[in-house]
């Protein structure tokens, strides 16, 4: 009997699973064009973003290229002692995560305000008028934003510079002064992605119920209170997602622009975990050592999300995960 009923056990679960990959089979053929579509992109993610990671063994060894991974020598933390002990290591961390914070505190906020003003436009020509015009300038590259800006601010002839002698003042050397540096940087991502961040908050508030403003009318609420009773709650859960995501590139400063802006004047609070890592990895060649800072900023970018994550799922929030 418990030979039969085991055998029957087996029989239904075998065919369970016969049903399921018959299911499966058929939920593929009927919606082959849309996985299709995500080919491309899973294809792009296994060869640049997965396969890749078999790379990051070289920061545990002396890597030589004509050697290869399998012939270099294994030296284990060798190149993580050295870079925490680098005297250089200490300013390097500050200088990436001062330029962290400059962009959380001023560039992150920036594109939420201009989606709550682009929401209150109700002329749609002038809507998308002024919404192109804040797309434009992610489109521009960084070789042209940094040409800009030394168009503006250099001190023979620049705009900046000719307008504050106009006004009786002297010039001001921008493009070399230390403290000018962060400031310049932040500025620029600020006019180039501005506009390109409002897109995911205009999508948002495209879902709220034009009947709670409707509703919020009659019941006296101004134009203000709509905002912050309606809008910015709707807004929430896309803000807090979006903050995760930030926190986990804390140490990304952003290579070309940095070293686009870089020079021997305002090295000193201008050098990022970027740009020296194309230093070394780059010009002297110590891939092993360069793979091991970048290997310590992912480290410090995956904490920085599971905290986040952690702290808005103890808030009640939904998180990324």
């Amino acid at each position: 009997m418990n030979n039969l009923s085991t055998a029957n056990r087996f029989g239904r679960t075998a065919a369970h699973s016969s049903s399921s990959r018959g299911s499966l089979l058929r939920r593929l053929i009927k919606n082959r064009y849309l996985y299709l579509m995500l080919l491309p992109g899973l294809v792009y993610f296994i060869v640049y973003k997965y396969i890749p990671m078999w790379g990051v063994v070289i920061a545990f060894q002396d890597y030589h290229p004509y050697l290869g991974i399998s012939g270099s020598q294994w030296v284990g933390f060798k190149h993580f002692q050295h870079f925490f002990s680098d005297p250089s290591f200490l300013q390097l961390f500050r200088n990436t995560l001062i330029l962290a914070i400059y962009n959380l505190v001023f560039f992150f906020p920036l594109p939420i305000v201009i989606s709550l003003l682009l929401n209150e436009l109700r002329r749609e020509k002038f809507k998308r008028f002024v919404q192109t015009m804040v797309y434009i300038p992610h489109f521009v590259s960084w070789v042209v934003v940094a040409g800009i800006t030394y168009t503006f601010f250099t001190t023979q002839g620049g705009i900046v510079n000719e307008l504050l002698v106009l006004m009786g003042f002297g010039k001001v050397n921008f493009l070399l002064e230390e403290g000018w540096f962060r400031t310049l940087i932040t500025s620029q991502v600020m006019w180039k992605e501005t506009g390109w961040g409002t897109i995911i908050f205009l999508a948002a508030l495209s879902g709220v119920d034009p009947q709670q403003y409707e509703a919020s009318v009659i019941d006296g609420a101004n134009r203000w209170r709509q905002m912050w009773h309606i809008t910015l709650p709707a807004l929430r859960s896309t803000i807090i997602i979006l903050l995760i995501l930030r926190l986990g590139h804390v140490m990304d400063s952003g290579f070309e622009q940095i070293f686009l802006m870089l020079n021997s004047m305002n090295r000193g609070v201008g050098e990022v975990f970027d740009t020296y890592v194309y230093t070394l990895g780059i010009s002297q060649g110590q891939f092993s050592f360069s793979t091991a800072v970048g290997i310590f900023k992912s480290v410090i970018g995956l904490m920085m999300v599971i905290g986040a994550n952690r702290l808005a799922k103890k808030f009640g929030e939904e998180g990324v995960y």
